[in-house]
């Protein structure tokens, strides 16, 4: 993912919240998991915008496209004045083109629009249009990273099962044409493991890393798995390979601290949670670094 996210929640670990939406599931040591259902975590933010015009009724005129690309969803990323003027200009394009292959390529400029305002759906939406009328691996891919972005940030389960179908969808079709797509396969998996059949997507994640053994999402998403499931010998297991990949990996270390700290390994953790705070620049993320040094003192 272009973007990792970590949202500090005060639990019985203070840990980072994971940016994805997932219920808690149990990931033991041979990767033989079992489910607990239960509540799903909510996130901040879905990405979602009013006039995206996939079910919400008819587009509006557009004159609205200001508007509704300011007020809604933007609870973690504020558009720039700069960016809603091209949205605007975008959608105003779009809706004056009259035939239907210039619709098609505006709709492609509509989505990238969208997308630098962070409306991830509608940016999904007509990315989708455009690779339905010119279909290929790189446009289905551009959809399905759209629509992913938007159920990382889903606010209720209904809306997370929509936006994760929509996402299996375009990648489905990236994998018919690529099979080696391993970013798709591992962004596949997550939105399984939102649904009733989240076994599904951790057979996906074993798969990426058969193929990749140093796949660092495959790892950091099993890693979660196990902290989620208060497997913390599991996740340090996850954590400590990812760091090995990619020594730079900010969430990866973080919840490696976590989880040293969580299996009793006090001096490590100090000293990882201090790396934490000098490979990040996130004032809100050392902030919570600096809370879990106090209880380790």
């Amino acid at each position: 993912m272009s973007r990792n996210q970590i949202l500090i929640v005060v639990a019985a670990i203070a840990l980072a919240a994971v940016i994805f939406f997932l219920p808690k599931v149990v990931v033991n040591e041979g990767d033989k998991e079992s489910f607990a259902k239960g509540e799903t975590a909510t996130a901040a933010s879905e990405g979602h915008s009013e006039d995206d015009g996939h079910g919400h009724g008819a587009e509006p005129a557009a004159g609205a496209t200001a508007t509704a690309a300011a007020g809604a969803g933007d609870a973690h990323m504020t558009a720039t004045p700069e960016q809603l003027m091209a949205l605007t200009t975008a959608r105003a394009k779009y809706d004056k083109a009259t035939d239907e292959q210039t619709r098609t390529r505006l709709a492609g400029e509509l989505a990238a629009a969208y997308a630098s305002a962070s409306k991830f759906d509608s940016a999904g939406y007509y990315y989708e249009m455009a690779a339905n009328a010119r279909p290929g691996e790189k446009s289905y891919k551009k959809a399905g990273d759209q629509y992913f972005e938007a159920f990382t940030y889903a606010a209720t389960q209904e809306r997370a099962s929509e936006l994760g179908a929509k996402a299996r969808n375009m990648y489905e079709q990236v994998l018919k044409n690529n099979p080696s797509d391993l970013d798709s396969k591992t962004n596949i998996a997550m939105t399984y493991i939102a649904t009733e059949n989240p076994m599904q997507g951790i057979t996906l994640l074993r798969e990426v890393i058969s193929a990749d053994p140093n796949n660092e999402k495959a790892l950091f998403n099993l890693g979660v798995l196990s902290m989620q499931s208060n497997q913390y010998d599991k996740a340090e297991e996850r954590f400590r390979h990812l760091v090995s990949v990619n020594p730079k990996h900010v969430e990866g270390t973080f919840y490696l601290a976590v989880a040293l700290a969580q299996t009793g390994k006090k001096e490590e953790a100090v000293a990882t949670f201090n790396k934490v705070k000098q490979l990040s620049k996130d004032p809100a993320l050392n902030a919570s670094v600096d809370e879990e040094l106090a209880k380790l003192k």
